[in-house]
């Protein structure tokens, strides 16, 4: 009947195990697939908005107003300028030489004529030539706002488009584009050769960039903003990026319109985490990537990142074409090239959000979790997919280890039930429930130890283990509440917490706190007449002194060294009158020192600073603990202590200040801190 009732209940329990773990693991597979693209959807969703709220903010911003009406001046003077022959000829070999050529270079045969891009109005080729072609490096022409050629318009960029150029650097912006109401561009953070062009007008007139600005245009309105899709912008050689438009201006009218250009890399380090796709939870396979309505990428494929020739072999395979593939690796880029025209993509594109298994881009067969990303004016979609083979590798595992285990039990209940079920079954059952009584904590329990075969040398030995557990225990206890004690004794208990929880780095900032910095003057002298014992012997007693004081004024000891005592008020307790404590502590340990000259015939005195403000205490090191604390208080408490050189109480202006109603100070001189002078005063005793 054991052997019967075992085997029958080991094969339920195993196909049991087998159902419901292997559809919970595929289950957890998906949910994690899932919960990874809905957060690095909701990230890509907040970072649009948040920067579409920041371009409407800054062209809302006065000084985005007063540099629009001034550059639309300047640019309305400039229309009436024209460039000698000389100066034409330079501004039209600066596009046959060098930015036709290297435009040509990143796209893919294609020819351009050398007059196609170049600006029709005097004052767009007047702004190219003094700036654009003038500035060979892009990230000096951000800060060079100013054209050098006297004009108005260069005063008004000279003066007003730091803003501009700041903002760039502050926001990340990869350019930054300002327009007037006729669709010049009148300025270019980086002053490439879209300034001076037209977006009515001129060859820029077809792209998204120019759509939005005359939607913004037309609805007059302040708080209007357009977002436009990727797309490949020439005056940086084609490169994608995505822009969001806003009008510049106030509820009375609105004077020109705000351009800013988001790099393709802003949305790759949203979607791939900053490409840490393992860490986050996608194994060596997984990524999410983003697709528009034109089933191309907007993000990067994690393939192309981590083994550029296994992703053109594996999309040329897919049907690829194999001149995208190779321009793709060239640029370490999928944004706009890569096709993926696929069941998820399809169905997020149609509104949808769910899981499947369907083929990738890549060929292969993938867990695949996809819905539509909800940003204004994009028809994006978001891909979440990890291969199967990797998704499901926990099931196989699982599925294997349970077969063998299951093995394993029928055979051996099969051998025990036979053999030695009636023989282990007593004495196995006593042990059981000893060994459950100790694991619940009962220390004392013993077993009989009866026979004297194998089981009753278990017994023995199980008796001997748990009397040795309860005097280990004992100790450990006592240990334990020893170690608790002295760790105390170093640093303050929030600290020591911390410390047990094995933080390697603990800190803690704390204001309105008090510093105490205390010296012994004339110990050295005093010490050379005693060996190193009595030496150490009378050092003890004066630093046991201090610490009796300290407890009494509510001090907290922070540190001591040879001669010298840091001690802190309102560090671990606040306190009100934290100041008042430690000056009286400060002046209580020249009484210390008194009465220790008085009882050895010494002449010791202290010199003390004191100083109050912002703290940071914490430890300094892991294997040799160090709890330390520093910051301005502590520094200024230092210096103040030496200012003269001779002993006494010396105190910051801010102590000074709070305690000047209650005791009587002097001028003591100044010490620098931080390249700023701070005065010092003397505590007058009476």
């Amino acid at each position: 009947m054991l052997l019967g009732v075992s085997l029958v209940a080991s094969v339920i329990v195993g196909a049991i195990g087998y159902i419901s773990g292997r559809e919970s693991l595929r289950e957890a597979a998906i949910d994690q697939l899932t919960t990874i693209r809905e957060l690095r959807v909701g990230e890509v969703e907040g970072a649009m908005a948040s920067l579409k709220r920041g371009v409407i903010l800054d062209s809302r911003n006065l000084s985005a107003q007063t540099l629009s009406r001034e550059v639309n001046a300047g640019w309305d003077d400039l229309q009436s300028r024209k460039l000698t022959p000389k100066q034409q000829a330079e501004l039209e070999a600066y596009y046959s030489t060098t930015f036709i050529p290297q435009l040509q270079a990143q796209s893919e045969g294609e020819t351009f004529s050398n007059q196609a891009f170049m600006p029709q109005s005097n004052a767009g080729k007047w702004a190219q030539y003094h700036f654009t072609i003038q500035n060979d490096d892009f990230d000096k022409a951000l800060d060079d706002n100013d054209g050098n050629d006297g004009t108005s318009f260069s005063k008004a960029t000279e003066r007003y488009g730091d803003y501009l150029s700041r903002l760039v650097h502050q926001a990340g912006y990869e350019d930054l584009l300002l327009m007037n109401l006729e669709g010049d561009v009148v300025f270019s953070a980086y002053k490439g050769v879209d300034l001076g062009t037209n977006l009515v007008t001129g060859p820029y007139r077809n792209s998204l960039l120019a759509g939005a600005y005359r939607d913004v245009v037309a609805s007059n309105s302040v708080n209007a903003v357009q977002t436009t899709d990727f797309e490949p912008w020439i005056p940086s050689l084609n490169t994608p990026g995505l822009w969001i438009v806003s009008p510049v201006g106030n509820d009375t009218a609105i004077t020109g319109v705000l351009a800013v250009q988001i790099s393709v890399d802003t949305v790759n380090d949203l979607m791939t985490g900053a490409k840490r796709w393992k860490e986050q939870g996608l194994g060596d396979t997984g990524e999410v990537y983003l697709a528009g309505s034109d089933r191309l990428m907007r993000s990067i494929s994690r393939k192309l990142v981590e083994d550029p020739d296994g992703f053109a072999a594996a999309v040329v395979d897919n049907g690829t074409p194999p001149a995208i593939a190779d321009r793709m690796v060239q640029s370490g880029s999928t944004v706009l090239l890569q096709p993926v025209d696929t069941f998820s993509v399809n169905e997020a594109l149609r509104g949808q959000s769910g899981t499947t298994i369907a083929r990738s881009y890549l060929g292969d067969e993938r867990i695949t979790a996809y819905s539509p990303v909800k940003i204004d004016g994009m028809h994006w979609v978001a891909v979440a997919h990890i291969t199967t083979a990797e998704a499901f590798a926990p099931v196989t595992e699982f599925t294997r280890n349970l077969v063998l285990s299951t093995l394993g039990i029928l055979l051996g209940v099969s051998v025990l039930s036979l053999v030695l079920a009636q023989v282990f079954s007593r004495p196995v059952l006593r042990l059981v429930d000893a060994v459950r009584r100790v694991a619940g904590g009962d220390l004392s329990v013993q077993v009989p130890e009866g026979s004297r075969d194998e089981f009753g040398d278990l017994g023995s030995a199980f008796n001997d283990m748990a009397s040795s557990l309860r005097i280990k225990q004992e100790l450990i206890d006592e240990q334990r509440v020893e170690n608790e004690q002295l760790l105390h004794t170093l640093m303050p208990e929030s600290v020591a917490e911390r410390y047990k929880q094995g933080e390697e780095a603990i800190s803690e900032h704390h204001e309105n706190v008090s510093v105490v910095y205390a010296e012994l003057v004339g110990l050295d002298d005093y010490a050379r007449g005693l060996d190193a014992d009595a030496e150490i012997a009378q050092l003890n007693t004066l630093m046991r002194g201090f610490d009796e004081a300290a407890e009494k004024a509510g001090i907290e000891k922070v540190r001591t060294l040879r001669g010298g005592y840091l001690a802190s008020s309102g560090l671990v307790v606040p306190r009100i009158d934290n100041v008042r404590r430690a000056v009286e502590f400060a002046l209580q340990m020249r009484t210390v020192v008194g009465r220790f000259n008085a009882q050895h015939g010494t002449s010791i005195d202290l010199r003390a600073g004191v100083d109050t403000g912002s703290v940071t205490s914490g430890l300094v090191a892991r294997t040799n603990l160090a709890y330390d604390l520093w910051g301005d208080a502590v520094s200024l408490a230092y210096r103040a202590r030496s200012v003269s050189g001779e002993p006494g109480i010396y105190v910051s202006q801010t102590v000074r200040d709070r305690m000047k109603d209650s005791m009587t100070f002097a001028e003591a001189g100044t010490v620098q801190l931080r390249d700023s002078t701070r005065a010092v005063w003397k505590v007058v005793q009476p």
